[in-house]
């Protein structure tokens, strides 16, 4: 098998796992909080980093990071795993799941604002053209569905999916910018290790109650397929194609196949408005990925 094959089947195994992830998270907040699951979730996915820096003998790497570099990702570590996935976890809790994953799918938009506003980068006159296609599909996923009465659709659940897109949009953003600091591996090991820190201690006020194995499970598959494995065959596939295009292409298949399992697992009945809108929202993305140059 050649090397290209090789990197389509690891970036095919990461997509194909982004895809079950919205249906894992509604089964697991049916057992969990959103807190409790993130708890599971982050430390499983801390143990998969541990076990890849063990095989890829990237200990020393890790005692050699400076002090300033350990104390960047303690406060990285508030942003992302807590802050986004409690937000993010909270919005599941509240929407449909055909909902709440494409409202989340907002963020590449969402980064082109903030990246204009905090680094003074100019958006191209075309790239508004993108802009607004995703935000039309995005308003249309949040009215359609409810006009037609099928979906309960939450205002609160809405604004935190939003929020989502931002913290995400904004942990892209500075971890991009200090991408030097640290291999990409041990960056996500880093920042699980002081969230999982973080969320250990908020347990002792909140208050959590793992007591069902069912739970338990849901919030690790949570942490395998969200957080640590899809990154792990990702990072893999970019490092052995010869063609990374391709592979990024491929996540795009993701929100699509994700509607697919959460109507044969959930039995949510996936309105029109949801396909339309989702197919905005990544039209607007993709034109303003592959079809508008910019500096």
């Amino acid at each position: 098998m050649s090397d290209n094959q090789k990197s389509i089947l690891l970036a095919g195994a990461a997509v194909l796992s982004w895809s079950t992830v919205a249906t894992a998270f509604k089964v697991a907040l049916s057992y969990l909080t959103h807190f409790e699951m993130l708890l599971v979730a982050s430390l499983t996915s801390l143990f998969i980093f541990t076990v890849v820096l063990t095989v890829r003998h990237q200990w020393r790497t890790v005692a050699a990071l400076p002090r300033r570099t350990w104390g960047y990702f303690a406060l990285l570590g508030l942003l992302n795993p807590v802050a986004y996935y409690l937000v993010l976890f909270k919005s599941y809790d509240l929407l449909p799941a055909q909902v709440a994953q494409p409202v989340n799918y907002f963020w590449p938009i969402l980064l082109l604002v903030l990246l204009a506003v905090f680094a003074k980068q100019r958006i191209p006159v075309r790239k508004y053209i993108g802009m607004f296609v995703s935000l039309g599909g995005l308003v249309l996923i949040s009215a359609g569905g409810r006009e037609a009465g099928h979906l309960d659709i939450s205002p609160i659940g809405l604004g935190l999916g939003l929020a989502s897109a931002v913290l995400w949009a904004t942990y892209w953003m500075v971890n991009n910018k200090n991408s030097h600091k640290a291999d990409a591996t041990v960056a996500c090991f880093m920042s699980f290790l002081f969230g999982s820190i973080y969320l250990l201690l908020g347990a002792l006020f909140v208050g959590v109650s793992l007591d069902t194995l069912p739970g338990i499970l849901s919030g690790m598959y949570v942490g395998a397929f969200e957080m640590g494995v899809p990154f792990v065959c990702f990072g893999l596939a970019m490092r052995t194609t010869a063609n990374p295009a391709l592979i990024n292409q491929l996540c795009y298949l993701s929100p699509f196949l994700s509607l697919f399992f959460v109507s044969a697992v959930l039995g949510e009945q996936i309105v029109f408005t949801t396909y339309i809108g989702l197919t905005l929202i990544v039209a607007g993305i993709v034109f303003n990925e592959y079809f508008v140059k910019s500096k």
